[in-house]
């Protein structure tokens, strides 16, 4: 099997890994990797195109009827042997990590721990798959409803935890008896394709796992309108997953589209104020805030308000930014890009009224000269509908609003064209079970920083998506339910 990539001057450049083997794009063009703390280029990947997504999927294709005739169990075992394998690659894997994408190296070896967890909880329902036998009208007959695979997918990751992603795609869709083609990001492929690397040290069938690059405009684009695959599962930006959506309708694919938030966190005037400080902290700083469940923007309560403020202001001074390979609190934004965003609205939301309590401007002196650094940011406002309110940062600046009572707080947080995560601190079970019913979001943290669990639901509502992820209902988007009339008179 050709080598899974090749030095080229003094950088790894990497191959696609497509039906079991390391093989050259079509197009001889490359996407150069860089490293966001200093800009190096650390590595590069091919930019593939329609050709290679072609051959992408027929191998998954052609793989997929012997894949699906596996037990579960045995389909399992391979996904806990992998997950197995990650674990023992942990910190290499997390400094790939750190250098592709830029969260701090603790944060990266957490991001490992979790794609092999993806894969172990998956691997774990091989035997809770399911289905029903229920009487017919007809006498002598049952009605069989089984779960039976889609056949192949494709997954589309997102730059800010790409080994992760990959494996809370690849789990469930393995499990369920699909076969796989995953395209990272173009920033961040590296540590997709040492996965797959991994995966072909173990008794995975060629054409099971196929992992090429490229970007979406290009080899996502030729995925995606690919007659081949039945199931696309993208986590990814609005503007992607509404592009995919018009792209997949012509065959009537079936989509899993995970996509933006702007997570509001209320404070009501009973919040434990220090657990709240905390949170809000960990939930908005995280990865740098390039979290779609981020705490997006605040609401607290006027009572309150001061002390929160000072409290939140304080613990946001504290925070250190720098070298991610070093113990710091927040490494650089991920590109020049996302950067100069970030900034554009923080200069918008000043031109228009808002306060900056600390931080606001860019970090380029001394060890921040290179790469992509931003100031934790807080600032109050005062208009909901200013743009820091309702577009997504997803960076490290938080805006604050003073709100009446706790009503004001939901409303205000419904203002939204996103519905993914939210954040309630209250001591009130009333008003926590009124929640249920008011505060128009998938995912609600209530008294307690954000951190999805592997088997519950992570889903969003309005633009932030359709379906969702993990869980048991997670893994029931990877099957197709087949009714069958058995007749045995």
């Amino acid at each position: 099997m050709p080598a899974m990539k090749e030095l080229v001057k003094g950088t790894d450049r990497y191959r696609h890994y497509i039906n079991g083997e390391w093989v050259d794009s079509t197009i001889k063009e490359w996407i150069e990797v860089e490293n966001p703390a200093t800009q190096a280029v650390i590595a590069s990947v091919p930019k593939g195109g329609a050709d290679d997504a072609d051959r992408s999927l027929v191998a998954a294709r052609a793989a997929q009827p012997g894949w699906e005739a596996l037990p579960p169990a045995a389909r399992g075992q391979l996904l806990k042997d992998l997950a197995r394998l990650i674990l023992e690659n942990r910190e290499r894997l997390a400094r790939i990590v750190v250098a592709e994408q830029g969260k701090p190296i603790h944060e990266a070896r957490g991001e490992i721990e979790g794609a092999a967890l993806y894969l172990t909880y998956a691997a774990e329902e091989a035997r809770r798959i399911t289905g029903d036998i229920i009487p017919s009208d007809v006498p002598d007959e049952q009605i069989w409803i089984q779960r039976v695979a889609h056949g192949v997918v494709i997954g589309l990751t997102a730059w800010n935890y790409p080994a992760a992603l990959m494996c809370r795609k690849m789990g469930p869709a393995l499990l369920a008896g699909n076969t796989i083609v995953i395209k990272s990001h173009e920033g961040t492929p590296i540590s997709a394709l040492e996965i797959a690397q991994l995966s072909s040290q173990l008794d995975f069938p060629p054409g099971v796992i196929n992992v090429v690059s490229g970007t979406g405009e290009g080899i996502g684009a030729a995925l995606v309108r690919h007659p081949i695959p039945r199931l696309i599962t993208l986590t990814g930006s609005v503007r992607a997953g509404k592009e995919i959506f018009r792209a997949a309708a012509e065959d009537l694919k079936l989509l899993r589209l995970e996509l933006g938030g702007k997570a509001p966190f209320v404070v009501a005037e009973d919040a434990d104020i220090g657990a709240a400080v905390r949170a809000a902290v960990l939930s908005r700083f995280e990865n740098c805030g390039q979290i779609c469940i981020c705490n997006e923007r605040m609401y607290v309560h006027r009572r309150v308000a001061d002390e929160f403020l000072e409290k939140f202001t304080r613990a946001v001074k504290a925070l250190k930014v720098g070298d991610p390979t070093t113990l710091v609190d927040v490494g650089p934004k991920f590109s020049g890009m996302e950067l100069d965003k970030v900034e554009r609205m923080v200069e918008m939301a000043r031109s228009t009224g808002a306060e900056v309590l600390t931080g606001g401007r860019r970090l380029t002196e001394g060890e921040f000269a290179r790469g992509h650094w931003y100031e934790p940011t807080v600032m109050t406002v005062t208009d909901n509908q200013m743009r820091i309110m309702q577009d997504e940062v997803f960076g490290p600046v938080v805006p604050v609003m003073t709100v009446g009572d706790f009503d004001e707080g939901l409303r205000l947080a419904n203002e939204s064209n996103y519905g993914l995560s939210a954040y309630v601190f209250t001591k009130d079970m009333r008003r926590v079970m009124r929640l249920v019913r008011e505060l128009k979001f998938g995912e609600i943290y209530v008294n307690r920083p954000g951190g999805d669990a592997v088997h519950a639901h992570h889903a969003g509502i309005r633009d932030s998506g359709i379906g969702g992820e993990d869980g048991k209902y997670g893994l029931d988007a990877y099957f197709q339910k087949k009714t069958i009339y058995v007749n045995y008179a």
